[in-house]
């Protein structure tokens, strides 16, 4: 198992035995798991970020700590908060990540991932020139999701 991932696993299991919000100081689950602090940071940038559902709160200095918080919101809400966060453009594993988001917090199933990711694919869009995939990209996503959250 990667260092990101056994980051990532035990910032989950707290959330998981804390009702949804953990309080971590980063040295001390650095020195836990065998890593730099700098790593708990890039864990926590790139996989709880607002777009997968967490708020995060830091307190600097002596007895600081980062506060971790999964956001509780319905599934259309959280369609639509992807929605309108998605600007006019977007590449495919950006996309893959939202998916996979939504998909794991229960507000699509694993087949509406598979289609839409198959539909805003690079395959899917090759007959349109390069320079304006990650544009129809964008639009193809929001529109797929517009019609889930209508049909909720």
């Amino acid at each position: 198992m990667k260092v990101t991932d056994m980051i990532a696993a035990a910032i989950l299991a707290a959330l998981e035995s804390q009702d949804g919000t953990a309080e971590i100081q980063r040295n001390e689950l650095a020195s836990r798991l065998g890593c730099v602090p700098s790593q708990i940071s890039y864990v926590i940038t790139s996989r709880f970020t607002p777009e997968q559902g967490y708020v995060v709160e830091s307190r600097r200095g002596g007895g600081g700590y980062i506060r971790i918080s999964r956001v509780r919101v319905t599934a259309g809400q959280l369609l639509m908060h992807v929605i309108n966060s998605v600007g006019d453009h977007i590449d495919n594993q950006s996309v893959r990540m939202i998916l996979e988001n939504l998909v794991y917090q229960g507000a699509i199933d694993q087949c509406s991932a598979g289609l839409i990711l198959c539909a805003s694919s690079d395959n899917a869009l090759r007959a349109a020139p390069p320079g304006i995939r990650d544009t129809l990209r964008a639009s193809l996503l929001k529109q797929m999701l517009t019609v889930l959250v209508a049909n909720q």
